[in-house]
């Protein structure tokens, strides 16, 4: 268990890196809100999802939509780090030809089930997935981050109940509680109140876990549930720029363009990284 414990973390170290790099090669772009995924997606492509890079449209793989759409840098070093592509491609992030658009295309990107990006529609499509699985009385688990922000849209409230009265117990909901949003924080913008009793009275089983305990996340989303158990949803309790002391203390790093002093700083982090094996 402790090995698998150290790969996960020395997967999450990659895909922090990988992310890391290839933003800052582009010089803008989502920083925060990717990383503080990183530790739930190493966990999931990792550990817990069943996947073929090998064949992307697998039948009986699991499916995993990205409803945070801007995160797409964190997914795309994931997929990369797992084979789907070459990792050179990380290099060309949003940039002309690429298959690697600022957010998450299926026509484009080997790996990626859903296309996101308009905040609050991956929920509705993950619950889609999960509802056909259901009726086709097929086995394939989905699993969908959403970010705390997003929660804002109304379509999601409305996404969730739907998934809570067809019992969809196949899909598992994370959500990236990081506090902050594009223009604020949370409490500045709509406050979110209790979100787990709120999820508790959609008729959800909510965990709440530190986004990068990877023990607990992999303790957590692994079992897989049966008829008998509600939809899971996991309030992962992170941090903007999480893994990265300097972005994390950054007031707001949901989008940065960088300037020369920030360029420094995130080099640093980047080297820190590479000379840093888990």
């Amino acid at each position: 268990m402790m090995n698998q414990l150290q790969e996960l973390r020395e997967f999450a170290r990659a895909i922090r890196l990988e992310t890391l790099k290839s933003l800052t090669g582009l010089g803008f772009g989502h920083y925060g809100g990717s990383l503080s995924v990183i530790e739930a997606l190493a966990v999931l492509y990792g550990d817990v999802m069943r996947i073929n890079p090998a064949n992307p449209h697998w039948p009986e793989r699991d499916y995993f939509v990205l409803s945070k759409g801007h995160a797409g840098p964190a997914l795309y070093s994931t997929l990369a780090l797992k084979g789907y592509f070459p990792l050179e491609k990380l290099s060309t992030l949003n940039q002309n030809g690429t298959i690697l658009p600022s957010h998450p295309d299926r026509l484009k990107t080997p790996g990626v089930d859903a296309t996101t990006g308009s905040l609050g529609q991956g929920v509705s499509i993950a619950a889609g997935m999960a509802l056909s699985h259901k009726l086709a009385q097929r086995c394939n688990r989905v699993f969908c981050i959403l970010g705390d922000g997003e929660l804002n849209e109304g379509q999601c409230w409305e996404a969730f109940q739907f998934i809570a009265h067809h019992n969809l117990h196949q899909l598992t909901l994370l959500i990236d509680w990081n506090k902050q949003q594009l223009d604020g924080t949370l409490e500045e913008v709509i406050k979110p109140f209790d979100l787990s009793a709120k999820f508790r009275a959609f008729g959800f089983e909510v965990q709440t876990i530190k986004g990068d305990d990877i023990a607990a996340l992999s303790a957590a989303l692994r079992p897989v549930r049966d008829a008998q158990q509600r939809p899971l949803l996991v309030l992962l309790d992170s941090v903007k720029g999480q893994g990265v002391p300097y972005l994390e203390q950054l007031p707001n790093s949901h989008h940065l363009r960088l300037t020369p002093e920030q360029r420094v700083e995130i080099d640093k982090a980047i080297a820190q990284l590479e000379a840093c094996h888990v």
